[in-house]
């Protein structure tokens, strides 16, 4: 008796499609929520954009001169052909724009904050920003508010304090900036820093790091944390300084205010945050791994909102490390999630995504990641994965489908991969070693329709089991 299906069957090498981009059940579906507005007498958004394009033309100018000067092929390029801002880089561009060395330093600083030249290791090269900076309102209010984002990076942060204490202040500015939109002018630098002397106590007491009376409920005095004497007011300095120097608000006189700029982009922020805490899931106050499952029902778009609004409510900088800590757990589909969740961060996410490319489980998808951020085409990033990562991926996502999915997705899922034949698929994957390969050829062979493929798969899950 011979199968419906030649044994050798040629499998179509199709693209496979992200897990999340699945049919959803309509019920799935959430109503839309209607386009909130900005609060009243903020600019409307082409003025905005004008203001960000007053801001940055500094930036934009050196993007443009290093485009034109250290592209591939211009005879102007450095004596090393690399695209880098390197000595003899910045005195040229100095002289070239009538530039202090500094100054130029400073407006490549800013064009590589807001996205509008990308560095990736010894290299550089213009980014999508910049392409669009003239006609697309939205792409240059982005760059700013990456910008705007990127503030504590604007300025040196202060030498002699802590680190500790500085990171305690980045996480506290964010309500200190809520509390400047909220007052809608000038706020005394005094009542910002008692604010900021509140919120930096809340932050140690949710740590537990502050030490209580017995039976009080009252701090005994001193936190516990090193950083729980540092004075504050020199580090508050540092932070409008900083935020004044990106044009989110001006900063003098003992008094600070947001700029039309810097009330939109706090205002933004918090909308977003709203948004995610009216979510079934209250995504927002969850920890990555969770908010990554309350995700994963969501269609794309849906998602990636949701992750907007996760990101900014917390630093840049632990947002990535607790959402690479999820990608490292047992769940397949919330290791591709949370490299979902990278891609919205973008550029601030890169030296950590580089850092995992050694880790087997996460090699794939951060290369995938990084040729994505190159500028790769997501059509064509899969070409930067040998075979043999392509086929432990394959099975990590099948994982996937078999944990959270539907049957017939699990076989329309045996079509993405790169292997031309059944056989060949399943010798690539049981010398792969993924460790979900039992189950997922199981699930496979469970689910399949074809009786002699079905046999077959069941054979080589048993043969992986045995070790045969």
């Amino acid at each position: 008796m011979t199968s419906r299906i030649p044994r050798d069957s040629r499998l179509r090498l199709v693209r496979p499609r992200p897990l999340a981009a699945a049919p959803r059940a309509v019920n799935q579906r959430r109503p839309r929520r209607p386009a909130p507005r900005p609060p009243e007498g903020t600019p409307a958004p082409a003025e905005l954009a004008g203001m960000a394009r007053a801001g940055l033309a500094g930036a934009v100018r050196l993007a443009r001169w290093a485009d034109a000067a250290l592209g591939p092929g211009r005879h102007g390029a450095t004596a090393d052909g690399k695209a880098t801002l390197s000595d003899a880089t910045a005195e040229r561009a100095a002289a070239d724009l009538d530039l202090s060395v500094a100054q130029v330093r400073a407006d490549w600083d800013t064009a590589r904050l807001a996205g509008l030249v990308e560095v990736h290791g010894d290299s550089a090269r213009p980014g999508w920003r910049l392409r669009a900076w003239d006609r697309d309102d939205s792409a240059v209010l982005r760059g700013w508010v990456a910008l705007f984002d990127a503030w504590s990076l604007a300025c040196p942060e202060p030498e002699e304090h802590e680190p500790a204490a500085v990171a305690e202040v980045v996480s506290a500015m964010p309500q200190v900036l809520s509390f400047l939109q909220l007052s809608a002018g000038p706020v005394p630098v005094e009542q910002l820093l008692d604010l900021l002397q509140q919120r930096v106590t809340e932050l140690r007491t949710e740590r537990c790091e502050v030490a209580y009376e017995p039976g009080t409920g009252r701090p005994a005095g001193s936190p516990a944390a090193p950083a729980a004497d540092a004075p504050l007011a020199p580090l508050l300095d540092w932070a409008l300084r900083a935020l004044a120097s990106v044009g989110a608000l001006t900063y003098g006189g003992g008094q600070a205010t947001l700029t039309p700029l810097g009330s939109w982009a706090v205002w933004v922020k918090l909308e977003q945050i709203c948004v995610a805490a009216q979510s079934p899931a209250g995504n927002i106050e969850q920890s990555a791994e969770d908010m990554l499952r309350g995700c994963a029902q969501l269609r794309p778009n849906a998602a990636r909102a949701e992750y907007r609004a996760w990101l900014a409510a917390r630093p840049v900088g632990s947002a990535v490390t607790e959402l690479i800590d999820a990608a490292r757990g047992d769940d397949a589909l919330l290791r591709g999630l949370a490299f979902e969740a990278l891609r919205v961060v973008g550029a601030p996410a890169e030296p950590d995504v580089r850092a995992v490319v050694a880790e087997p489980a996460l090699r794939p998808y951060a290369l995938l990641w990084l040729a994505e951020h190159d500028g790769v085409d997501p059509e064509d990033a899969h070409e930067v994965l040998t075979r043999e990562e392509a086929t432990w991926l394959w099975v990590d996502t099948a994982a996937a489908v078999a944990d959270h999915g539907e049957a017939p997705m699990l076989v329309r899922h045996l079509e993405s991969a790169v292997q031309p034949t059944v056989p060949q698929l399943l010798e690539e994957v049981r010398a792969v070693g993924h460790p979900r390969t039992v189950q997922v050829l199981v699930a496979l062979a469970a689910a399949h329709p074809d009786p002699a493929l079905a046999k077959a798969v069941r054979r080589a899950a048993f043969q992986v089991h045995t070790g045969g």
